[in-house]
Parts: structure tokens; C-alpha cells; sequence
């Protein structure tokens, strides 16, 4: 049997690949070129949407860049068409993380704004001591808050004086209604109304706290309790904008 048909040599490692071709470095070097030139220009397109304080993140993330996809460039043994789609890949990841990080203030806006429309009930913090509610298709405002720890629903009503309870949400959070005075006329969106003084000792809605809150109990049924403008002119300000009304404190 000649060498050439021993079965031995099929066991036998193929001997190693030559190293990397001098084209294929170029190759990895321009592509690290064309990243950093994209982001140069995605800043001159953009201006102010990359700061001096973010320069040193992008500068680390292309170093990471360049790090993971020089191992597809110099490997010893690499199929062309596997590298061609690994660095497409590689490609349309730096660019979604380059355009990502340029434009996380608009993200975050967008996803804000989802937030508010998929939980209309819910306080969205849109900004620095921002609170942004989302008009539901009533037409009203409604946002959860908290009365000495009980969750309670608010329509938000500029209409309305006072915080006014429900007499069903004041039992909720442990008030006897047989103990209060009912001499309070306050006025609301449906007209005058009769209820009690009271002072709860905290009051929550979101982030915003407030302690020892005068309030007023409803001497009839409600649909919802009232966040009214005894609350509202706590805030610093608030606005009507389209279908969204905002919140700002402090």
C-alpha cells in the first residue's frame, strides 16, 4: 500500500492555514474608518446630539467594536461569504447603537409618550419634576395617587375647589363616616357640593408627596374622588397641550 493510500494520514491534522492576508487587514481598517466616519458625520448632521461629555463613550464603544470584529478579519481560517454577512451584522449593530445613543432623548420621549397612552391612569414622569397625563377618550384626566397608602383613582378636575373623596374611597382608607360634620359647599364640574373637612396625613400621586393635605369627603356617592385646584396649586404650573396635560412641582 503506498503512502499516499495509508488510512493513517486521514487521522493526521491538516497543517496550519496561512496567516491572514495583508488585504484582509485593510479591510478591517477601513471598516473601523468608515464607523468612525459615519459617527462624524452623523455629528455634523446633528449638532449638539453628541456632547463633549459623550465623546469618550462613543471612543470606547468603537474601541469594543473594533476589538470583537477583529477576531472575524484575523482568523486563521475564514469563508468569505460567513464573514461578509458577520460583518454586515457587525455594521448594522454599531449604526443602531450610534444613531440609539445620538438620539436617547427622543427615545425616551417616544417611550414616554407609549407609556402615557397604554396606562392613561398612570403618572408618567416625562422630564425633570414633569408629570405627564394623557387625555382618555372621555375627555378627562385621571391619575392614581395613594391616601395614607391606599390607592385611589383621581379624576383631575379644575372645576373642583378641593381634594374631595368619595364617601366609598374615604371608608377605603379607614374613615368613619358617622363622626363627620357635613357643613362644607364646595363647588365642582356638577355643581355644589356638600361635604366634610378632613386633613389626611399623606398624599401621593407619583412622585410627589405631601404631607398633612386638607381635604374634603363628599356627602353623597361619586363616581371618582376629585384632584382639584387646592392640589393643583401646589404645582408650579400646569398646562393643557392637545390631549396632554402637564404637571410640573417644585
Amino acid at each position: 500500500m503506498s503512502d499516499g493510500d495509508s488510512p493513517w494520514q486521514r487521522d493526521r491534522e491538516p497543517p496550519d492555514a496561512p496567516p491572514p492576508s495583508r488585504n484582509r487587514r485593510l479591510i478591517w481598517i477601513a471598516l473601523v474608518l468608515a464607523a468612525i466616519a459615519g459617527l462624524v458625520e452623523l455629528s455634523r448632521l446633528f449638532p449638539g446630539a453628541v456632547t463633549s461629555e459623550d465623546e469618550p463613550r462613543l471612543v470606547y464603544m468603537i474601541g469594543w467594536l473594533a476589538l470583537l470584529s477583529s477576531g472575524l478579519v484575523f482568523s486563521r481560517q475564514i469563508k468569505l461569504g460567513e464573514a461578509a454577512r458577520n460583518i454586515a451584522i457587525w455594521i448594522a449593530v454599531a449604526g443602531v447603537l450610534a444613531i440609539g445613543y445620538s438620539f436617547q432623548d427622543e427615545l425616551a420621549s417616544i417611550g414616554t409618550r407609549l407609556k402615557s397612552e397604554l396606562l392613561p391612569g398612570d403618572a408618567v414622569v416625562s422630564g425633570d419634576h414633569v408629570l405627564t397625563l394623557t387625555q382618555e377618550e372621555s375627555g378627562n384626566y385621571y391619575i392614581y395617587g395613594e391616601a395614607n397608602g391606599t390607592r385611589i383613582r383621581f379624576l383631575v378636575d379644575t372645576g373642583a375647589s378641593d381634594i374631595v373623596l368619595s364617601p366609598a374611597d374615604a371608608g377605603r382608607i379607614g374613615i368613619d363616616l358617622a363622626t363627620l360634620h357635613f357643613m362644607r359647599g364646595y363647588e365642582t364640574a356638577n355643581g355644589i357640593g356638600s361635604g366634610a373637612p378632613y386633613t389626611i396625613d399623606r398624599l401621593t400621586v407619583g412622585p410627589i408627596q405631601l404631607a398633612d393635605v386638607s381635604i374634603s369627603i363628599n356627602r353623597t356617592d361619586m363616581r371618582t374622588s376629585l384632584l382639584g385646584m387646592s392640589f393643583l396649586k401646589r404645582m408650579r404650573s400646569f398646562e393643557f397641550r392637545g390631549r396632554t396635560l402637564i404637571i410640573r412641582w417644585q
